[in-house]
């Protein structure tokens, strides 16, 4: 018995001396290569005559150098590659900010954005959430920044700045939310009427991607999680945990507008998970009804006043206009 013990105890020791070799490997590898092409970029930028060369001649320019280094490296240099490297270089002109932990891929995806605010959230959020460059781009394409702004209906500069800095930060349950959510991962048609429980169904079996939607911290622990009072049966229709804010998150779905019926609802959702599921190490609950729309002024008399903390956020099925999102956000900051 001890002999087998002491052979699990050998196994996971090499086991762990190789995983770290590997993982020290293949940082070592990619900051290699980020710091050539981060030198490629430089060598472009230094022999532009100090920016002077037009437009449509650093285009010519840039497609025979691409001709020669396809010819002489292989492929990774073409034209568009080497615009990437060039502005890789612009932006990132200390290669000490640079992280390792972010491949060039993610980087050239960071390059399209072009707000430094905006760039700098996503890429703080890369490192602190490890998004592949799949969620990266799609974290992207859906204006996580705008709609984490938008979240609380009350965005600030201080705000701008926080996410700037450090990403997202979850120190409060306000800090949780997005408006609206986005589930274009369920390709269903807008106009088209689903019921409550077919959109459940279809949330649950996209797990991954309505996990990646909600944020971090978040843990799936079920659906029509049955409460009962008295001899009345009630469910409540999505159930998490989130392991950052210590506490349950429970989740109604509605495929209609927002009724101040529904925070009644889940104020006896939350009071129950209070006093009869919660453990002593849990913090009080949180409740999130997700609609397809909702006025501020009723939310204002709907949800002020009640001791739970319960938030009604919007849904929609298809990735929302970035120019109106950042309309929206500007109007707020103004």
């Amino acid at each position: 018995m001890q002999s087998l013990t002491f052979n699990k105890k050998i196994i996971e020791d090499i086991k762990e001396v190789i995983v770290s070799s590997r993982q020290k490997v293949a940082y070592e590898v990619n900051n290699t290569m980020l710091l050539a092409y981060w030198n490629v970029g430089k060598i472009i930028v230094e022999n532009e005559q100090n920016g002077n060369i037009k437009a449509e001649y650093g285009k010519q320019v840039m497609k025979e150098l691409s001709k020669e280094l396809r010819k002489i490296l292989g492929s990774g240099f073409s034209v568009s590659n080497l615009f990437n490297m060039r502005r890789f270089y612009i932006t990132y002109p200390k290669f000490q900010t640079l992280s390792g932990k972010l491949s060039w891929s993610h980087y050239c995806e960071l390059l399209s954005i072009e707000n430094i605010d905006e760039r700098n959230f996503y890429e703080k959020e890369c490192i602190n959430s490890n998004w592949s460059v799949r969620e990266l781009k799609r974290q992207i394409d859906t204006s996580l920044f705008e709609r984490l702004l938008l979240s609380e209906g009350k965005s600030n500069k201080e705000k701008v700045y926080t996410l700037s800095k450090e990403g997202q930060t979850i120190n409060v349950p306000e800090d949780i939310l997005k408006e609206p959510y986005v589930f274009e991962f369920l390709n269903l048609k807008e106009p088209k009427p689903i019921l409550e429980k077919d959109l459940e169904r279809k949330l649950v079996k996209h797990m991954e991607d309505f996990l990646l939607e909600l944020g971090k911290g978040f843990m799936f622990v079920g659906t029509q999680q049955r409460i009962t009072l008295g001899n009345t049966h009630y469910y409540v229709d999505m159930v998490f945990y989130n392991k950052i804010l210590k506490c349950y998150i429970l989740i109604d779905l509605k495929i209609g507008k927002m009724k101040p019926e529904y925070a009644g609802q889940m104020n006896m959702y939350l009071n129950y998970y209070d006093s009869e599921i919660n453990d002593e190490y849990d913090n009080k609950p949180i409740g999130i009804i997700l609609c397809k729309g909702k006025k501020e002024i009723d939310m204002e008399y709907a949800l002020g006043g009640l001791s739970n903390n319960i938030f009604a956020s919007t849904y929609t099925y298809y990735i929302p206009n970035k120019e109106q999102l950042i309309s929206e956000v500007e109007k707020v900051l103004d």
